[in-house]
């Protein structure tokens, strides 16, 4: 099974997981795991390893992390190197909601490199200036 496993500071991840239940259902190939505020990257570390259990070495793991050297994911590396499921582990950082919804839709529908290639493009597609166009106003009353 590939499961898709997010990590971040604080609830950003299990809220992220509480969307992609209204966008693609209930799964459960998504895990969520947040790093409390006042927590040590140990107790993370505890809280991660938990959270993975019902991963096995034969599952892939694709780690969607809120950004690219924090604690979580760091944390996270360590505890599936540790596990031995590190190398079956695709990592992304700087996650958002266009990014785990395209990865959760695909992952199971790609190559390696076409599925990196195709959710980092959707989540770099969802980041942009949205601009209302105002109608111009009429001079004349």
């Amino acid at each position: 099974m590939k499961y898709v496993v997010l990590v971040s500071h604080g609830d950003f991840a299990m809220g992220l997981k509480s969307s992609l239940n209204m966008l693609a259902g209930k799964r459960n190939d998504v895990i969520a795991v947040g790093l409390p505020d006042g927590k040590t990257a140990d107790e993370f570390a505890l809280m991660f390893k938990e959270g993975i259990q019902a991963v096995t070495g034969d599952d892939e793991i694709i780690l969607l992390a809120d950004i690219i050297g924090g604690s979580p994911l760091t944390t996270a590396l360590t505890v599936l190197a540790n596990e031995g499921k590190l190398a079956n582990t695709i990592t992304i950082g700087g996650m958002n909601l266009p990014l785990a919804l395209t990865a959760v839709l695909m992952k199971d529908s790609s190559d390696r490199e076409t599925f990196i290639a195709t959710v980092v493009s959707e989540a770099k597609a969802g980041l942009q200036e949205f601009k209302l166009e105002q109608p111009e106003e009429d001079d004349e009353i």
